[in-house]
């Protein structure tokens, strides 16, 4: 199982070597006949035409993760609706980079932290949560558990529901545990997941996110 970087002629990233010392670096031509089912691949979202690049990787079998110099709500979805199953920033820390390629190894997404709330609510609501779905799901909840669960998969992110609730971030993520405790979810996304009745294998899901 291989790793590679789609070169377009611009200078490599130092921190792509320190992240995965075995790492190759290549032009999308020679990937074409390197490419093997089950590789890692890390498409530049500056290079012409990369959604269809990484769409055309994903279809011949390869766990396709896209860096960005600038992260944007609306180029992770399209990232993530090409076929990608990462992005990433493109000067993260080698760490970071080692856990984005273990994640999208394992079948799961990976986005930057800042981005997944609005990542989330763009699921929850292609999902097509109900307000039935919702009530029954959320029967263990008590009120302001309820009001935080909900805003959460809408898409806000934790400081964004505490100003709407007029209440602190820290209370936010207090409520937040015990909403992942009482409905048996461990993230953003299984929430989603559960408010909808969709099983989790029917989206790839990592923790990383």
């Amino acid at each position: 199982m291989a790793t590679y970087f789609v070169s377009q002629g611009h200078d490599e990233i130092p921190r792509w070597q320190e992240a995965f010392p075995d790492a190759r670096l290549i032009r999308p031509e020679d990937l074409k006949a390197r490419l093997v089912r089950g590789d890692c691949v890390w498409v530049m979202a500056d290079a012409p035409e990369w959604p269809e690049q990484v769409g055309e990787l994903q279809r011949r079998g390869a766990a396709v993760g896209v860096m960005t110099y600038s992260p944007a709500t609306a180029e992770a979805f399209q990232a993530l609706e090409s076929g990608a199953r990462a992005y990433v920033h493109a000067l993260s820390p080698p760490e970071l980079l080692r856990q984005a390629r273990l994640v999208i190894l394992n079948q799961g997404i990976w986005v930057p932290p800042e981005l997944m709330a609005r990542v989330v609510g763009g699921v929850f609501h292609a999902l097509g949560g109900s307000p039935r779905d919702r009530d029954e799901a959320l029967a263990p909840l008590t009120e302001r558990e309820r009001a935080v669960a909900l805003a959460v998969v809408e898409g806000y992110s934790n400081k964004e529901v505490a100003r709407r609730l007029d209440i602190t971030e820290r209370t936010v993520k207090a409520h937040l545990g015990a909403v992942f405790r009482k409905l048996g979810v461990r993230d953003r996304m299984q929430l989603v997941l559960r408010l909808t009745s969709v099983p989790e294998t029917a989206l790839g899901v990592g923790r990383g996110s």
